[in-house]
């Protein structure tokens, strides 16, 4: 019997989006799929789009963010299979099938995702050299780069239970810190077939949002408080990435005057390089 994939597509103010989107899940070429869309809060078309689809509407009152949006749509999944869509990215028509064939000769797996074409603006672009996304372990460049898709991936959703569901303290890089999370006990393979569509230049893209370097490092400075998995070459790979990243982010601060949060990063880094045993520094809040 094929499994069930749950399909959560988290949306906000993107209805022209939207609907290309729920199209591209449509048209896959694999059954049985349960789509869930999450409301967070949309002003515009939305809810009337939505209803033209055979999908689960779950619809918020306030824009809560994407983490809790996701988190959302897993409440309300059956499948044994979990895969993310982000609202102005598409798939083609093979995603779903070719990684559930993955998961079915790899029983052992937790975790496949598949290669991207990116579009920004319009106009197809290659990515660079440092974006190219690995297969199996690859913590090391996960604490540099994001390097797994939402869009692109694909879990058995038991994984949540285990790990924890996206962290809403993070209003952008919740993707960056759960993957940090997965990659510290699971690898996360690749397909290389090109099977989603990644468009990007758009105004709303949380990518394009200032500071992502702040919640990077918090990122690291949370799974160093809280990770038991941490290997001593997994600590010393966090450290070394910390400090090159509150670098960057410190000095930046200072510059627009933004002290408080300077001194958060300080601080956040500071514990990173205490002795383990030591007691953990609170964070500063504004």
């Amino acid at each position: 019997m094929r499994p069930l994939v749950s399909v959560i597509i988290p949306t906000y103010n993107r209805a022209s989006f939207l609907k290309e989107a729920l199209g591209s899940v449509l048209a896959q070429d694999y059954r049985p799929l349960e789509l869930i869309v999450v409301d967070d809060g949309s002003r515009d078309e939305t809810p009337r789009l939505v209803c033209h689809y055979p999908v689960r509407l779950v619809r918020v009152a306030r824009n809560l963010g994407v983490a809790r949006a996701r988190n959302l749509g897993l409440r309300w999944a059956r499948g044994e299979l979990v895969a993310f869509l982000d609202s102005d990215d598409l798939w083609l028509p093979a995603k779903v099938r070719r990684q559930v064939e993955f998961f079915l000769k790899h029983p052992e797996a937790v975790a496949v995702q598949v290669e991207e074409i990116w579009i920004r603006r319009g106009k197809r672009v290659n990515p660079r050299k440092h974006h190219r996304k690995p297969s199996g372990f690859f913590f090391d460049r996960a604490l540099q780069l994001c390097l797994i898709s939402p869009s692109g991936v694909m879990l058995r959703r038991q994984i949540f239970e285990e790990i924890g569901p996206f962290d809403p303290e993070f209003p952008v890089c919740e993707d960056y810190e759960l993957w940090l999370r997965l990659l510290t006990r699971y690898p996360v393979y690749l397909l290389k077939e090109p099977l989603v569509i990644k468009r990007g230049g758009h105004q709303d893209q949380l990518s394009r949002r200032p500071g992502l370097d702040f919640f990077r490092l918090k990122a690291m400075w949370k799974l160093n408080r809280q990770n038991s998995n941490l290997t001593p070459a997994m600590r010393l790979l966090l450290q070394r990435e910390a400090q090159r990243k509150a670098s960057i982010f410190i000095s930046g601060a200072r510059k627009r005057g933004k002290w408080t949060k300077a001194l958060e990063a300080q601080m956040m880094l500071a514990e990173i390089l205490r002795h383990p045993g030591l007691p953990p520094w609170p964070p500063l809040k504004d």
